[in-house]
């Protein structure tokens, strides 16, 4: 009997795992975004200067795993949602502020990792 492999065997990006990408860096934009609002408001809100400094290397260090997950490395898969969980928390915890583009960001990537990581994991390195 043959054997069917429901996965891609191509490791050619398509249209589906560049829009997945697309979605995710510009929810992850869109956090920056934020975090960009809240420093310029930090003395009215009455927000540590130490936090931006660790918020916006976490901030950094996702776009960074998103760019290494485009390139089909894995460090990138296991960095970057780690650091968005880690974005969340920090707002949620030390601004009491509840992000929905987080939520939806990690959304994303959860669907991002069924439709294009999971068919082309053999290719990350």
């Amino acid at each position: 009997m043959e054997e069917y492999s429901y996965f891609d065997e191509d490791p050619k990006k398509g249209w589906g795992f560049v829009l997945a990408f697309a979605a995710l860096m510009l929810f992850t934009v869109m956090g920056l975004g934020i975090d960009v609002d809240e420093y310029l408001q930090h003395e009215y809100l009455d927000i540590p200067r130490w936090y931006f400094y660790i918020i916006f290397s976490i901030d950094a260090l996702m776009m960074i795993g998103l760019v290494l997950m485009f390139f089909y490395r894995k460090v990138g898969i296991i960095m970057f949602p780690a650091l968005l969980v880690m974005h969340f928390f920090m707002h949620n915890y030390y601004l009491s502020t509840f992000l929905y583009t987080d939520v939806t960001n990690l959304f994303l990537f959860t669907g991002f990792g069924m439709l294009a990581i999971i068919p082309k994991w053999k290719f990350f390195k």
